[in-house]
């Protein structure tokens, strides 16, 4: 029988890096929703669609939370899917950053907690590239639903099961396909999550594929990964981290060329609450010296860790932990909250990706480089009292 799922459940699973993780709206019969072939779904008209991320989130007559106004109106669980109008500043009480909220037909929503999406669907390619092992492609919808095959092996998808979660690859993963079929009547590509699979070799995954509905992805070209600047000496390109204000900025010599808000380390135990820099973004110059295209994340423990796959284009910078990535589980940039990593919407790091060196290309997939060799400096600043 299935346990029920209280907040601190939900935010384990989803608000401390299991952020794949969303709230499904029908429940598992047994394994067999799990097996079930899937098509897209009907997503909204809109051009930027809200993906809400966390669960029993308020839907508001107002752009505010304080208590005293009772501007909820509404409940929207995970995955809810909302018309993304425009953003605006409201009034969030409660100690944070963030003060924007994403104004839909029905009322508004905390920006913090809305992925933008788009839903931009493909004309699936029906076989394997010619004498091509696989290919990487990226999700370009809202997200998709996946069917499992083979043995249950990850914490994942472990979760997934025991809390009634349909799994989801969401707008701005990256994947490794390595098999396409038609059987189901669509075209379907399957999702390699193999420990010894394209990319994935590096510990947290578990052997396990997917499939999902072929429209939803974009096959990766070189241009998808092709150098920004590349005549620029790359001596002359740094990138600049604010810890106090979570702004990165990218130069090449004094000109500013690059511009992104994201979410570094916290500075507290998630768990006590008590000041700690066990999670917190070091500071000083950081050396590029590892780029992955996409990398399943995990570590930590069950109480305070996370499990993540697929997390797209990593810029490692300190160690084999601390890197510059695509973060599709929330929309918080701006305000730290992070394991030691530096969160960046999907498409602002990839443009770091391709920006920074070493470059990478599709064929190559990573690159590491070892001291005295390293790709493009970060100067991580934060002040000291």
């Amino acid at each position: 029988m299935k346990r029920p799922l209280s907040r601190r459940d939900f935010l384990k699973i989803t608000g401390t890096g299991l952020g794949a993780l969303a709230f499904n709206p029908y429940k598992f019969s047994e394994l067999d929703a799990l097996h079930m072939p899937k098509r897209l779904p009907q997503f909204p008209a809109s051009e930027i669609i809200g993906r809400v991320v966390d669960n029993d989130i308020d839907l508001r007559s107002r752009p505010t939370n304080d208590p005293g106004l009772n501007t909820s109106i509404g409940k929207l669980s995970a995955d809810s899917l909302v018309e993304w109008g425009r953003e605006v500043v409201g009034n969030v009480v409660g100690g944070l950053s963030n003060q924007r909220y994403v104004e839909t037909p029905q009322g508004y929503v905390y920006g913090s907690v809305v992925q933008p999406t788009k839903n931009k669907p493909n004309t699936p390619i029906t076989e394997m590239p010619s004498g091509q092992p696989g290919f990487w492609a990226e999700v370009t919808v809202p997200y998709v639903e996946l069917t499992h095959e083979g043995v249950v092996a990850s914490p994942w998808l472990q979760d997934h099961i025991l809390y009634s979660f349909q799994p989801k690859l969401y707008y701005g993963q990256v994947v490794w396909i390595d098999q396409i079929r038609q059987n189901n009547g669509f075209v379907e590509y399957r999702w390699n999550e193999d420990a010894y699979g394209r990319g994935y070799g590096y510990g947290g995954s578990y052997g396990e594929f997917f499939w999902g509905d072929g429209a939803g992805f974009k096959a990766l070209t070189e241009e998808d990964v092709a150098p920004i600047s590349p005549n620029i000496d790359p001596a002359e390109k740094t990138i600049s981290l604010d810890l106090d204000y979570q702004i990165l900025s990218c130069f090449e010599g004094k000109n500013e060329v690059f511009f992104a808000r994201v979410s570094t380390g916290k500075n507290y135990d998630p768990l006590t609450g008590e000041k700690s820099d066990e999670y917190a973004t070091p500071a000083g110059n950081l050396l590029t010296h590892w780029k992955i295209i996409s990398k399943n994340m995990t570590a930590g423990t069950a109480q305070a860790g996370y499990s993540t796959p697929a997390v797209p284009w990593s810029t490692f910078i300190s160690g084999e932990g601390v890197a510059i990535h695509g973060a599709f589980w929330h929309n918080a940039f701006g305000e730290k909250r992070s394991h030691g990593c530096i969160n960046a919407r999907p498409e602002d790091a990839k443009w770091i990706f391709r920006w920074t060196t070493p470059y990478v290309s599709l064929a190559q997939s990573e690159m590491r480089l070892s001291l005295p060799e390293h790709g493009t400096i970060v100067q991580s600043t934060e002040r000291t009292f």
